[in-house]
């Protein structure tokens, strides 16, 4: 219902785009509250013909209201003025069209009618009669889509063509299910669209969050709505999302140790999930919880959807840059902020920026596994930082918390190496429950990799028994040549060694000094053991072969700033070589898909080989 405004008969009126748009005129007429003569300027039309064409819902209402006012015939109609120009029409916010407007007023005469009170203060000061028209909206009735929803319907989905469907159940568990047997047309979806948008324009409790061209997300109440139309989509469409249940914390179950983490220790909080799960609907739970805590909470969300106490203040990121609210929120001094959802990477770096100031962030990320949630952030940020964002990975499955991870920084060898020399900075991902260690990150080369080391346990014994071969060589070189041996792997990471009685104490060293040398180089206990004389012959043969088969490959070699690289053609793609530098064993590795071996200059072998290049002693690569 209009109110504020008096009964406006006799009358000529110019009215803004503003009253085109929210109908005012005609409900003035439904209310018999005017009646003469009504002006519309020809910059409104221009206007409204312009988001029109731009598939903007607030165009095709203004065009309907100025057919449904010529239709009623109870106002004479007339337009007038000139024609903005193309700047005129798209800087029509900063006041153009407006301005145009308040001159027809001054030269006919007229009364203004606008909804806009900056414009009605202007026109009041140029010493125009002007009428600021308002409305109530607290009687907003329910949307018309409400009857395709229940106690159980999570989204309804209406498209013309085809008939209106509906989630039904709770997340994680639903079906599909069909509401009519009576297929839509684009009338029909355009009719809803256009209600949606009326009622959300005059409900105190809702809002447009989003209008571009061919979408509108709107938030009514608590439906999140969105409503899309070509050119965007290839047909009108809406899809209306409403909470099965709001949830507390403890609806949840949490173990106690969870709990006691959440209210003592996390602060980079990470919800993650597939969509439909149930991410939003923990967040509003974990939100309300900390208030009940005495904890300032403010939420990021883009739209805002998430349905919380008016205690909290939600920020809308479609409204302002990522700059405006890092400031807003530092200046506000929240101690927890709900970033509802994590998508992109301005999004990512707004995360970091906040954290890492110390506010307490709590972020939803679509992901199928939880460590997939950590992923998403390497290559944004520097591996070591990713500790000092995240602490705590909820996984949502099926509207409940799933795998809980815990994360922190160590420096050690990686699971699955045994050399001393390979220590280094590597985060631990842990099943926070269980205590157990589920996933490495680490940088390998110049790449950062994830491990899991759950796998990595189930298969040690068959990496060992692949490269078995590779070690023995490896310690066939680190032993005189020429002599006789057997070698064989007992167990995952021993080695027993065969020699003739004689060369024994050669192998072991005073006081065991030189086994232990090979043992810490290669990473494995090794056992020596007297060879059967009557396998010496037999050995001396194989030996002999395998020296005779020695294959060197030729190769480029390429030095850059960070990296050395041996470049060995697509004819060795994914092969095991030994690199020897004037005939001393270096190493065993394995070539690339594209045939190459990288090793980074801060590499210890990296750097031998440069210096072996410069020195100008020979390199060899052999298969």
């Amino acid at each position: 219902m209009v109110v504020n405004i008096k009964s406006l008969k006799g009358k000529l009126f110019v009215p803004d785009t503003s009253v085109i748009i929210e109908g005012i005129i005609s409900k003035l007429v439904e209310e018999k509250k005017i009646k003469g003569k009504i002006i519309i300027h020809n910059a409104v039309l221009a206007e409204l013909e312009h988001q029109a064409n731009n598939k903007r819902t607030t165009g095709i209402l203004g065009i309907n209201e100025i057919k449904k006012l010529r239709e009623e015939k109870v106002l004479e109609i007339e337009f007038d003025g000139e024609f903005p120009n193309y700047n005129q029409i798209k800087y029509a916010k900063q006041g153009s069209i407006d301005s145009m407007i308040r001159s027809l007023a001054q030269l006919k005469g007229a009364t203004l009618l606008t909804g806009d009170h900056v414009q009605h203060d202007i026109a009041l000061a140029m010493g125009l009669d002007s009428e600021l028209v308002e409305f109530e909206k607290e009687d907003i009735k329910e949307l018309s889509i409400k009857k395709f929803f229940d106690e159980t319907t999570m989204s309804v989905h209406l498209r013309e063509g085809t008939t209106p469907k509906a989630k039904k159940g709770k997340p994680g568990e639903w079906e599909f299910v069909e509401l009519s047997t009576k297929k839509l047309t684009s009338h029909d979806v355009e009719d809803y669209a256009e209600e949606i948008i009326e009622k959300t324009k005059l409900d105190n409790e809702s809002f447009i969050e989003i209008e571009n061209v061919g979408s509108t997300i709107v938030q009514f109440r608590n439906y999140r709505i969105v409503i899309t139309q070509p050119p965007l989509s290839d047909g009108w469409e809406i899809t209306a999302v409403k909470p099965v249940k709001i949830l507390t914390l403890e609806d949840y179950n949490l173990p106690e140790k969870l709990l006691n983490r959440l209210k003592e220790k996390a602060e980079g909080i990470l919800v993650a999930g597939a969509p439909g799960n149930g991410k939003s609907t923990f967040c509003q739970a974990i939100g309300s919880f900390y208030l009940t805590q005495d904890k300032i909470i403010k939420t990021i969300e883009a739209p805002r959807d998430l349905i919380l106490p008016p205690e909290v203040t939600q920020y809308s990121k479609t409204m302002a840059s990522s700059s405006e609210l890092h400031d807003i929120l530092l200046l506000s001094r929240p101690d927890y902020t709900i970033f509802d959802e994590i998508r992109n990477t301005e999004d990512f770096e707004l995360f970091k920026d906040l954290r890492l100031s110390g506010v307490g962030m709590i972020g939803v990320v679509h992901a199928t596994k939880a460590i997939d949630a950590i992923q998403r952030f390497i290559g944004r940020v520097e591996l070591g930082m990713v500790p000092s964002i995240i602490d705590t990975v909820l996984f949502i499955e099926k509207g409940q918390v799933g795998q809980v991870l815990d994360i922190n920084m160590t420096v050690r060898v990686p699971s699955g190496m045994t050399e001393a020399d390979l220590a280094r900075p590597l985060i631990e991902v842990k099943d926070f429950i269980s205590g157990e260690l589920v996933y490495e990150m680490y940088t390998f080369g110049e790449q950062t990799v994830v491990v899991p080391v759950t796998k990595i346990k189930k298969t040690t014994s068959f990496a060992r028994s692949v490269a078995g071969d590779a070690l023995k060589e490896r310690i066939r070189r680190e032993l005189p040549k020429g002599m006789n041996m057997s070698l064989s792997m007992p167990t995952e990471d021993s080695l027993e060694i065969l020699v003739p009685k004689s060369k024994i104490p050669q192998i072991i060293g005073r006081k065991g000094q030189n086994i232990e040398k090979i043992e810490k180089k290669l990473g494995v206990k090794i056992q020596v053991r007297e060879l059967d004389p009557s396998m010496e012959g037999l050995i001396d043969k194989e030996e002999g072969t395998a020296e005779n088969d020695k294959q060197s490959i030729e190769y480029e070699m390429e030095i850059g700033k960070r990296s050395v690289s041996l470049m060995l053609g697509d004819n060795h793609r994914g092969q095991s070589v030994d690199i020897e530098i004037d005939g001393e064993y270096l190493t065993t590795v394995t070539a690339s898909k594209i045939g190459e071996i990288k090793f980074s200059n801060k590499n210890e072998t990296g750097q031998r080989i440069i210096q072996a290049h410069n020195a100008g002693e020979r390199i060899e690569v052999i298969l």
